[in-house]
């Protein structure tokens, strides 16, 4: 598969994580002491966190390691000390501004970048709001010019990352002297809630908190260069996933017919819509579950190394959301710079896909380029965490 790319590229990415790690094994016990005696909703919480895919995960609350009995978010028979959406507003202004800043200063580093040559900020978050927002807060923070465009994107769920670099692509392709920075940050653990119901059980099993940021420019080099996006509605499956907001977070439905359902429209699609080019030799997909990845590696016929980047990144982090798809494509880039991973034209050439409310999908054509400037290559690795 051949990328017509142009030199529309990332040019560098920054990835952060919060100080607090969730170590899978030790949240299980401590949600199965907070169920006590509830038997059958024990055992689903331990057959859930066993399947998940997920080794270990960040927080930005240092409540949620705290013993059954003292933690807000448990179920353990307080329903007064469980914290209101106010409260995790309140947490989730104070907490991802930092943490946004942090990815952004390592992506513009990585890229060798000036603030003050950004001309587009895109801001994306889906798990949480306050005004002025996240982009404003970014462009004071990070010393961006005063006529910096910004772009929030909020509330797009899962594949609000790729949208977000598909909308710096396009933006670049439209004005080629831009250069659009991308920061995804996402607080997901704010909305663990203290219940026994097994769609709660299941997103308690997997979701963590983490940004990441990316520089896209035409100025040619990059990382990875970036071909034509494109977006998929899933018909009729409006019902499959959604949040929704509550009196202590939001309220998310993940149905258990996602994986089986993204397994059967994606191939078909993808099929058509690369026509006879060959076949991807690289895939970034959005790890959103174990059971996805498990789908499309399936459908896809895809082989263990093909989506051990996506696995990585579940393992070591969970799904951050939005942010998760930019941890993949710098897991990509360690296994192609440590040789890992074939680096000839073909191999190196391939299909970003993540996954959103909807159902939907966006898909776009990448390719691995390799070349940052002198202090991208300097930069400390952003994987390095954990």
């Amino acid at each position: 598969m051949k990328l017509r790319h142009g030199n529309i590229a990332i040019q560098g990415i920054g990835t952060a994580l919060p100080p607090h790690r969730l170590d899978q094994e030790d949240v299980a016990a401590r949600l199965s002491d907070a169920l006590g005696g509830q038997g059958d909703s024990a055992r689903w919480a331990r057959r859930i966190f066993k399947q998940s895919g997920v080794e270990r995960r960040y927080t930005c609350e240092p409540n949620l390691l705290e013993a059954a009995g003292l933690c807000r978010y448990a179920v353990n028979g307080n329903p007064d000390g469980v914290p209101t959406t106010a409260e995790r507003m309140l947490v989730y202004e104070r907490e991802s501004v930092p943490l946004a800043r942090q990815a952004a200063e390592r992506a513009l580093a990585d890229s060798g970048t000036n603030p003050s040559d950004i001309t587009h900020l895109i801001a994306v978050s889906c798990t949480g709001q306050f005004l002025p927002g996240l982009d404003v807060a970014l462009a004071k923070g990070l010393g961006m010019r005063p006529d910096v465009r910004r772009i929030p994107l909020t509330f797009l769920g899962c594949a609000a990352g790729l949208t977000g670099i598909r909308l710096a692509r396009d933006i670049v392709e439209g004005e080629p002297t831009a250069v659009v920075l991308v920061v995804c940050v996402e607080l997901c653990t704010l909305h663990i809630q203290p219940s026994d119901d097994r769609q709660a059980l299941y997103a308690t099993a997997f979701f963590g908190d983490g940004a990441s940021a990316c520089v896209v420019s035409g100025s040619g080099g990059g990382l990875f260069a970036l071909g034509a996006g494109r977006t998929i509605l899933f018909p009729d499956s409006e019902g499959e996933m959604a949040w929704k907001l509550g009196p202590t977070g939001f309220d998310l439905y993940l149905s258990a017919g996602i994986p089986r359902l993204i397994g059967q429209v994606v191939p078909p699609r993808l099929g058509e819509w690369l026509g006879g080019e060959a076949r991807p030799g690289l895939w970034a997909i959005h790890p959103g579950g174990r059971g996805i990845v498990d789908a499309l590696q399936t459908a896809l016929d895809l082989s263990d190394e093909e989506t051990s980047a996506s696995r990585t990144v579940l393992r070591g982090y969970g799904n951050l959301s939005s942010a998760t798809l930019l941890f993949v494509f710098q897991e990509l880039r360690r296994k192609l710079e440590s040789g890992a991973l074939p680096r000839d034209p073909e191999s190196a050439s391939g299909v970003a896909i993540a996954f959103g409310p909807g159902v939907s999908a966006e898909m776009m054509k990448i390719a691995y380029v390799g070349e940052t400037s002198e202090l991208g290559r300097e930069a400390p690795a952003a994987l390095a965490h954990g």
